[in-house]
């Protein structure tokens, strides 16, 4: 039996989606688009979906960016998750 590998990515890969789950508020938004802006400049902020959680506690913010490379993904990821306001990337 053959192991499953995961899919591999080729970059540059537009259109790769990252999800934000964290803190619900302005602040949490301010912090993506600041990464976001950082790491992938020209990215579109109209096409960020959100998701409140049913109480409105937290919410999801879905982003699309042109991925250029793994060590672009590992920065957005390690920049995201140091907030205090994130709760998981995705």
């Amino acid at each position: 039996m053959s192991e499953q590998q995961p899919p591999k990515i080729e970059f540059p890969c537009e259109d790769y989606p990252i999800k934000v789950l964290g803190d619900a508020g302005n602040e949490l938004r301010a912090l993506v688009i600041e990464v976001m802006e950082r790491h992938a400049p020209g990215f579109d902020q109209a096409q960020i979906r959100v998701k409140d959680s049913r109480n409105g506690t937290y919410q999801s913010l879905t982003v699309r960016i042109t991925a250029t490379g793994v060590q672009q993904l590992k920065t957005i990821h390690r920049e995201l998750i140091a907030s205090p306001l994130t709760k998981t990337v995705l």
